[in-house]
């Protein structure tokens, strides 16, 4: 029998600064089954019991080994069959990027990929991270349908930000970033946002120093993909622009599997 679904990511730009900035409003109104955080900041000893063990879910958290940076977490209405942060990768594991649960129909993989801005020695590791974490998903597809979801940190076309002439040699916009989603597209995953709205100026990520969000000047850089065997089970996908309290907004999806 199928079930439905009703899935949620979002970079909440430090899980301690989101609580104080109505997150659980948003969240208990959101009725969601599954909830995928980025760019957390915390360790779990350092959060509240509400954010830890939120009434009618399971949480999954996976921590940089630098206290405040980075960090993902999944809350999850249903107990997923396992769930899963280390993968036996110093690249993938280090930094508290990644949380893989399994459920009957899919895995799920929520994950803060890295910015490349600050120098070509961390682009170098963002498209590490990028190959690598493309084999994993790769080796576990062989065994059933891929989600994954989370802040990507590039903007695929020149649609999904607002300025792309003058950001060809900005990182997350670099052609070599791109055509790493590229690739993704052509081993057959969906980026389901786009299966609903072909429009541009349609952002996920503004920038907060220049009150970019006000002119709606951003980057969508935030996404849901999904490996096409499961294509016919995805009923909507969607932005939450209005949603605030981080400079990304959440993103969702909704399938019937």
């Amino acid at each position: 029998m199928k079930k439905h679904w009703k899935l949620a990511s979002w970079n909440v730009n430090g899980v301690r600064a989101i609580e104080k900035k109505g997150f659980f409003d948003w969240f208990q109104d959101g009725k969601y089954d599954i909830v995928g955080l980025q760019e957390t900041k915390a360790h779990v000893e350092q959060l509240s019991q509400e954010l830890v063990h939120p009434e009618g879910y399971e949480s999954y958290w996976s921590s940089a080994i630098r206290k405040g940076y980075s960090g993902t977490a999944v809350y999850t209405k249903e107990s997923p069959i396992f769930g899963e942060t280390s993968f036996g990768d110093p690249f993938l594991d280090g930094e508290g990027r990644i949380v893989l649960l399994e459920y009957e129909p899919f895995y799920l993989f929520n994950v803060y990929f890295p910015n490349g801005g600050s120098g070509a020695e961390r682009l170098a590791f963002k498209l590490e991270f990028y190959d690598r974490f493309f084999s994993l998903i790769e080796s576990y597809r062989k065994k059933k349908p891929i989600i994954f979801c989370g802040d990507v940190n590039t903007a695929h076309e020149e649609i999904d930000l607002t300025h792309p002439k003058q950001n060809e040699h900005s990182s997350g916009f670099l052609e070599i970033e791109r055509k790493w989603i590229d690739k993704l597209v052509q081993k057959g995953y969906i980026d389901t946002f786009r299966m609903f709205e072909k429009g541009g100026e349609q952002y996920s990520w503004w920038d907060m120093k220049t009150r970019a969000r006000d002119r709606n000047v951003g980057w969508r850089i935030d996404y849901f993909f999904i490996s096409k065997e499961l294509e016919k089970y995805v009923k909507n996908a969607w932005i939450e622009t209005t949603v605030l309290g981080s400079d990304h907004a959440p993103v969702g999806l909704e399938l019937s599997c």
